[in-house]
């Protein structure tokens, strides 16, 4: 159970959210060495989009801000984008909290759906959306690797019969 509570974000978490923000970047550049994906000074384009519904924050006694979410307009739905927990507190809950919180913001916007699209390499984010209810696989984004980097054969991924890495 965590100790955070969350609550909108505020001008006074900016510097907090922008250190999240890199954390997410550091992390998609981990698992996808030499790919494309946020760029650190995205964060206050982000925080412009006209299309941003809301943005919320888990902000802990101690640590102060550790973890936020965004959530985007696309028509009577949402997608959630993005979600960052501060690396010391992952799987601590902090994430569900978010989650939670995003997911009752929605349904009182009336939105009739939530979707979220996390990287395919990230286990550990595919396992805490997962637990948070998000069961409906509704796309899939493939890739032609132009670079033609060597294929990780650790990281697989089997659907309808066609093997695909990931």
């Amino acid at each position: 159970m965590t100790t955070t509570t969350v609550r909108p974000y505020r001008p006074a978490d900016h510097g907090a959210g922008r250190r999240l923000w890199s954390e997410l970047v550091d992390r998609r550049r981990s698992l996808y060495p030499g790919g494309s994906g946020p760029d650190p000074g995205d964060f206050e384009e982000y925080l412009t989009r006209l299309d941003l519904s809301g943005v919320w924050v888990a902000d802990h006694p101690d640590h102060g801000v550790v973890g936020f979410v965004g959530l985007i307009l696309d028509g009577r739905a949402g997608r959630v984008e993005p979600v960052v927990v501060a690396e010391p507190l992952r799987g601590a809950g902090v994430g569900r909290d978010l989650l939670a919180h995003v997911a009752d913001q929605a349904r009182r916007r009336g939105m009739r759906r939530l979707t979220v699209t996390p990287d395919a390499r990230n286990v550990d984010a595919l396992r805490c959306l997962h637990g948070a209810g998000y069961d409906v696989l509704s796309a899939v984004q493939l890739t032609l690797d132009l670079a033609g980097r060597p294929a990780d054969e650790a990281a697989e991924l089997d659907l309808h019969g066609l093997r695909f890495r990931v």
